[in-house]
């Protein structure tokens, strides 16, 4: 079964700013934490497999547009055997409304049979049998391990890859080298919650189009050249 690729979209590098001095990206990501000091996702699930899916339908697609799809789904399907059994067919018309949905009807069909075959229906903890499922990339990957193994993994999506590139954190050209840029320099304390800091910053203030740096509670660490200071009038 063929897999989509939607784990780091096609993410062109913006602008890349000077390269934090490390006390410098310790103190950035200590500023974000302090006003968010227990950070989760937004997606919403009730287990390793609820997470599983969620992440892999959220690819390039918001999580308030999965979060109004997987209620009936996970409802209609709450098991690996159950959501083999509905098939393709049968998960598409619950998710029709985001992204790629024939594409992650066929994947999510398929990770939850080979859930069932491979792993007696468990999600499994490691990487390599993660990305081994339909659908699941690295970024997917490093979410679940995260979220649902509370490992400290750094899952780069598209915010993440611009905040790393414009305040200058981890300046990288692809997803993966931001990836390692942000492993490396980030405190281990602070790993396991990083991306999420660095996702929700991303999604609410460090915009893509229109960055609120006048709410950046990071500003004072951030080496973007074009900082907006004042909203719009």
């Amino acid at each position: 079964m063929p897999k989509a690729k939607p784990d780091h979209g096609s993410a062109r590098a913006p602008r890349r700013a000077r390269l934090m001095a490390r006390d410098q990206a310790e103190a950035f990501l200590r500023a974000l934490a302090q006003g968010n000091p227990a950070p989760e996702t937004e997606l919403f699930y009730q287990d390793h497999f609820s997470l599983l899916v969620a992440v892999v339908l959220s690819a390039q697609t918001t999580d308030a547009a999965v979060n109004k799809c997987t209620p009936g789904l996970f409802k209609a399907a709450p098991t690996p055997a159950a959501m083999a059994a509905l098939g393709a067919e049968g998960i598409g018309p619950f998710i029709r409304r985001i992204g790629l949905w024939q594409a992650k009807a066929r994947n999510v069909s398929a990770l939850a049979a080979q859930l069932v075959e491979r792993h007696g229906g468990e999600v499994p903890g490691d990487r390599v049998a993660l990305e081994a499922l339909p659908g699941v990339g690295r970024k997917t990957a490093n979410v679940v391990l995260n979220v649902a193994f509370g490992q400290d993994t750094m899952a780069v999506d598209t915010h993440i890859f611009r905040l790393g590139n414009r305040t200058g954190l981890a300046p990288g050209k692809t997803p993966r080298a931001v990836e390692e840029g942000l492993v490396k320099r980030c405190p281990p304390e602070l790993l396991r919650d990083a991306h999420h800091w660095l996702i929700l910053h991303g999604r609410y203030i460090c915009k893509a189009r229109a960055p609120e740096c006048w709410r950046c509670p990071a500003r004072g660490f951030c080496n973007y050249r074009d900082k907006v200071l004042a909203p719009p009038l």
